[in-house]
């Protein structure tokens, strides 16, 4: 089931948006769901859900939530609606481990995020006005400072747990926020040549980037790792820095750039995989071809792709 066919014909015959869900069929199956969970945590239920705690469930909530990115990227509706399912029994178990060690109850989770939407959508709960999406974010952004005037500094709240690309394009855009901020953001490409060249600095003697045209047709040069402690601290810090430009680059232009290195990832591993199709075909495994010819499976599953 793909694009636009609903998951399990569920249709709104209405058409429209911003209806809520019949609350006679969402409201028993919320509550089984709670019961079930909480069976699970039970002295009668699962071992291995009564030994989790916050700390230890985090790694599969952020895994959940990229399974749910992939199902979007997919289009496929039954597989959107498991994992967006799957996310919500992890909000489920956090709260109901929270409750057990008598930190907070689901409902107050629940209260806590409606009041906050209320609080931060003025133009649609109050009397306030918004023409325009900078509209809106000017009194998202005015009602969040509001919530957080305990905090001591602009960068205050943004997650350490986030994807660093994410993180970095939080990291300045909380810097712009106050005017700091490059004023022309072509500038930002003179700064990506000069950390280009910082990072040169340390990694070729000269500072000099061999230019050596790339090409599948020649012979392999074996890498040569850097291995002094000191030089990879350096070289670290320089291509972090590389990194954090590009964030920019992509926060400046409104692109994501977490988002945009996961669909590298999936067309990169979409190609591959028909590398490793092309070679089964041939009775052949992937350390039998060349470089050529392995580069020519990916050139042709590329050119599939674009429709060339």
């Amino acid at each position: 089931m793909t694009g636009n066919a609903p998951a399990n014909d569920v249709v709104d015959a209405s058409g429209g948006f911003g209806k809520p869900p019949e609350f006679s069929e969402v409201l028993p199956a919320f509550q089984h769901l709670c019961e079930v969970v909480a069976k699970l945590r039970s002295p009668e239920g699962c071992p291995w859900d009564r030994q989790q705690t916050l700390a230890s469930i985090k790694s599969y909530t952020l895994e959940e939530t990229y399974e749910l990115l992939e199902a979007i990227d997919s289009d496929e509706n039954a597989a959107i609606q498991e994992e967006l399912g799957d996310v919500l029994l992890q909000v489920i178990l956090d709260a109901q481990i929270a409750s057990d060690e008598r930190r907070f109850e689901l409902v107050h989770v629940i209260q806590q995020i409606a009041d906050k939407m209320v609080r931060r959508h003025p133009h649609v709960f109050g009397d306030a006005q918004a023409e325009t999406t900078e509209d809106v974010k000017r009194h998202w952004h005015a009602a969040k400072r509001e919530e957080k005037r305990q905090r001591t500094s602009q960068l205050d709240g943004i997650p350490k747990d986030l994807p660093q690309l994410a993180r970095a394009c939080r990291i300045a855009a909380r810097a712009a926020s106050v005017g700091y901020d490059f004023p022309d953001r072509s500038m930002l490409f003179d700064k990506l040549r000069e950390e280009i060249q910082e990072l040169a600095d340390e990694l070729f003697t000269d500072g000099v980037i061999p230019n050596v045209p790339a090409a599948v047709d020649v012979d392999p040069v074996p890498d040569e790792h850097v291995t002094d402690p000191a030089l990879k601290e350096r070289v670290e810090g320089e291509l972090g820095d590389v990194l954090f430009v590009v964030a920019n680059i992509a926060r400046r232009w409104g692109v994501n750039p977490e988002e945009a290195l996961r669909k590298s990832n999936a067309k990169f591993s979409r190609r591959f995989h028909a590398i490793e199709a092309a070679m089964r075909r041939q009775e052949r495994s992937l350390e039998e071809a060349s470089l050529p010819e392995l580069e020519q499976a990916y050139q042709a599953a590329k050119a599939k792709e674009v429709g060339i």
